[in-house]
C-alpha cells in the first residue's frame, strides 16, 4: 500500500474570505485618501497666502504702500513670492493702510482670504 501524500494549500472559501476582507479595507481607505489629498491641496493654498502676505509686507516696508491689485505677478515675485502649481492667487484690494488677498488650489475645496496687515486668514 502506497501512502497518500497530504496536499497543502488554501481552500476556495479561505481565498474568497481574504479577498472580501481586502475589498472592505480598500473601500474604507480610498475615501480617506481622497480627503487627505484635498487637505494637502488646501494647505498648499494657505501656505501660498502666507508667502504672499510676507512679500506684501516686504514691499510695504520699502515703498510705504501695499501692492495694487493686478500687480502681484511682477512685484511680489521680486519680494520672494513664488506661486505654487495649480494655485490661483489674487490681490483683491489694497490701499495705503490695508490689503485683501485670496488663494485657492484648483483641486482644493475652499478659498483662503487674508486681510492685512493683521494677518487673519479666513
Amino acid at each position: 500500500m502506497v501512502p497518500r501524500m497530504r496536499q497543502r494549500g488554501f481552500t476556495l472559501i479561505e481565498l474568497m474570505i481574504v479577498i472580501a476582507i481586502i475589498g472592505i479595507l480598500v473601500a474604507i481607505a480610498i475615501p480617506q485618501f481622497a480627503a487627505y489629498r484635498i487637505r494637502g491641496f488646501n494647505a498648499t493654498a494657505m501656505s501660498d497666502l502666507r508667502h504672499m502676505m510676507t512679500a506684501q509686507e516686504a514691499y510695504f516696508t520699502e515703498h510705504l504702500v501695499y501692492i495694487a491689485p493686478g500687480a502681484e505677478a511682477t512685484d511680489l515675485i521680486a519680494y520672494g513670492y513664488a506661486r505654487s502649481t495649480n494655485v490661483t492667487a489674487t490681490i483683491v484690494s489694497s490701499n495705503a493702510f490695508s490689503y485683501q488677498m485670496t488663494t485657492a488650489h484648483k483641486s482644493g475645496d475652499r478659498t483662503w482670504t487674508i486681510t492685512g496687515p493683521s494677518g487673519v486668514i479666513q
